[in-house]
């Protein structure tokens, strides 16, 4: 008698329908991070560099996500794994030691390296795996955002830029000559190009700066409180600055309004005039 064939279980594609045609999608599984065998250098976090410094070795602790439990961890050089739980026969406990603030480990010593790129309760915080690829890419991002910024602050119009500046160095930008603000503008965006980015592209900078031009040219004034916009030349009030927000900051919103709209219109026509 013929034996019954059983067929392993399997994960069924994903069928499409379509007008013309049935399109059978296969849903790859996902990948895990690829392990590298290389060798590796550590160092000690803040710059540090005694001429010997040890590091735990054991009575240490990695939680498992996948297991839900924490798992000991212990270095033995005669051992595969940094895992108490899967070492078998005989524990040699090994010192870990930084010499002048550096580890070099090499691709042969997995069970250290492991240990310390992956579980170590210590790991980014007394020390680190310098990672080269990973800075070059930060320092690319950094370089990037300052052509950015620095292309940005070439083309910008000079009301914008004294309204950036103002943020910067307060309103000392009122007597500053376009070209000595074009210049502070550059050296600003090249210095702190994440900041002034920020400021380009936040129409809010530009109301500010509205704001304070129309104060200090006497067209409205701030209370000696603080709480409140008022028209300088009778002293009728314009609006209430709310709680624990900057003057300008609520004046900027508040031009954004109706009633804001009306009074922005009113002020710059005194501007131009």
């Amino acid at each position: 008698m013929a034996k019954k064939q059983t067929k392993k279980a399997e994960v069924a594609p994903e069928v499409k329908a379509t007008n013309s045609m049935v399109e059978v999608k296969i849903n790859p599984e996902p990948k895990k991070p690829k392990w590298e065998i290389k060798d590796r250098v550590y160092y000690l976090t803040r710059g540090r560099r005694p001429l010997s410094y040890m590091v735990r070795s054991a009575n240490i602790y990695y939680f498992d996500e996948e297991l839900g439990y924490e798992r000991e961890l212990k270095y033995c050089k005669n051992q595969k794994t940094p895992f108490v739980d899967e070492m078998v026969g005989d524990q040699r406990l090994e010192h870990i030691i930084f010499r002048n603030g550096a580890l070099h480990v090499k691709r042969e010593h997995q069970t250290l390296q492991k240990l310390l790129s992956l579980y170590h309760p210590h790991r980014d915080n007394l020390f680190y795996e310098w990672q080269p690829e990973v800075e070059a890419a930060d320092e690319v991002e950094i370089l990037e955002a300052e052509i950015e910024a620095l292309m940005i602050a070439k083309d910008i119009d000079i009301d914008l830029a004294e309204a950036i500046m103002r943020v910067e160095i307060g309103s000392k930008v009122s007597s500053m000559s376009s070209k000595e603000l074009k210049r502070d503008l550059l050296i600003f965006a090249k210095r702190n190009p994440a900041v002034f980015l920020e400021l380009a592209t936040d129409d809010n900078v530009t109301l500010r700066n509205f704001g304070i031009k129309a104060t200090e040219l006497g067209i409205i004034k701030l209370s000696d409180d603080q709480r409140n916009f008022l028209w300088a030349s009778n002293d009728r009030k314009l609006m209430t600055v709310p709680f624990d927000e900057h003057p300008y900051t609520a004046l900027a919103h508040w031009f954004k309004t109706d009633e804001g709209m009306e009074i922005y219109a009113n002020i710059e026509k005194r501007l131009n005039a």
